[in-house]
């Protein structure tokens, strides 16, 4: 076999196992699991500890009333829930806002940080147990505490992440069907993690942590979510996944504001990986180290890659080999004029959302790769720009 062809393989089905192989290899795991390991019927869902929700906003002043108001309807004992609000660096008359509402805790300073400081600085507030963080622009399903905090009766969890839906009408155009999808499969490959061993990383828009685990990031942090939970993994506890604790949105208004905040999410997934090196040991978490070089590090850090070789090694093969080669170059053009079609049609509504798939793949292995460009040139900002939603009645 000639190199090209051995190159053209292993490109080949290192591609597969990143974006569908590893799920079904999870699947099979996960049957094993149960098979030979019954799982402990313990009921925790009357564990209900003192808990502290923690809501990081920057001009949010449209929003938060109604995240004020999807709080206080939480389905937690009022005794028990500590919510508290932080606004550093806002100024969009969200002081006006808050002081309607006396019984949430607010936090505020005039300089702007970034989200991360201003974590850091929240966490000095905390005295409960536990904490969980919620994005302003998200709304949480009535029986997120109690079915996210029930986790913590295992000591094993150090970190609990809730699931991110994406608000999609019948009829969408690329960017809500794009999104909504990939958070499907996302949301699917995070509970089969999860009920493997551990999910890899927890999601900034519902997550809940111990707080003696909990420590300070350095403020030049982008993925906080991801970082803080993985470095509590590290040290040999459990992310333990909750997909009846979820956080609605809606999706990014276009493919080109979805792609801004899916760049500012790749740079910090590489900043994620230089800082995790030597933290995640194969040695004393053999099975994590696994789950997050299969789930994450193959995904982001190679697989877009690998997509570039395997094409420039199919166009080589089919004109030197042909046969099988040209079958596949084919099929290869094929799925990106499906992506160029996807393109042409992306602010269309339609009910097909299957069309808009190979377009978002290619949109998402392109903000990887910018993203790295981002990291490398240190051009990514650590205070987000924010990118603009559908609103609830488009």
């Amino acid at each position: 076999m000639r190199y090209s062809e051995f190159f053209f393989w292993v490109s080949f089905i290192l591609l597969f196992y990143s974006f569908l192989g590893y799920g079904i290899l999870l699947l099979i795991l996960v049957a094993l699991k149960k098979l030979f390991n019954k799982k402990d019927k313990t009921d925790a869902s009357l564990f209900q500890p003192s808990v502290t929700l923690i809501v990081p906003c920057y001009n949010e002043a449209d929003i938060i009333p109604e995240k004020i108001n999807n709080t206080l309807l939480l389905d937690y004992p009022p005794a028990l829930l500590t919510i508290v609000f932080i606004t550093d660096g806002s100024d969009d008359h969200t002081e006006e806002v808050m002081k309607r509402y006396p019984e949430i805790e607010w936090l505020h300073t005039e300089k702007r940080a970034g989200k991360t400081a201003a974590e850091n600085r929240a966490m000095k507030f905390v005295k409960t147990p536990f904490v969980i963080f919620s994005d302003a622009n998200t709304m949480l399903n009535r029986e997120a505490l109690k079915n996210i905090v029930k986790h913590f009766a295992d000591d094993r969890v150090g970190c609990v992440s809730g699931e991110k839906r994406i608000i999609s009408a019948a009829a969408d155009n690329a960017s809500s069907s794009g999104e909504e999808i990939y958070w499907k499969y996302e949301s699917f490959l995070k509970k089969m993690d999860s009920e493997l061993y551990s999910t890899i990383g927890a999601a900034g828009e519902l997550a809940a942590f111990r707080t003696a685990l909990y420590s300070d990031l350095p403020e030049d942090t982008i993925t906080d979510d991801f970082t803080q939970s993985m470095l509590i993994a590290a040290e040999g506890y459990i992310i333990a996944y909750e997909p009846q604790a979820y956080a609605v949105e809606t999706a990014s208004a276009s493919v080109r504001e979805e792609l801004k905040r899916k760049i500012r999410i790749s740079a910090g997934n590489w900043q994620s990986m230089v800082r995790l090196k030597g933290k995640l040991k194969p040695a004393k978490t053999p099975l994590l180290y696994f789950q997050y070089i299969s789930h994450r590090v193959l995904r982001w850090a190679v697989a877009p890659f690998l997509l570039l070789i395997l094409l420039l090694l199919n166009i080589i093969l089919a004109v030197t080999a042909g046969g099988s080669y040209s079958v596949l170059l084919m099929l290869q053009l094929l799925f990106y004029a499906a992506a160029f079609t996807g393109f042409l049609l992306e602010n269309k509504k339609i009910q097909f959302k299957l069309i808009f798939v190979p377009y978002y793949f290619c949109v998402m292995n392109y903000a990887a790769l910018a993203g790295l460009f981002r990291f490398i040139s240190g051009n990514q900002k650590v205070t987000w720009e924010k990118a603009q939603r559908k609103s609830l009645q488009s």
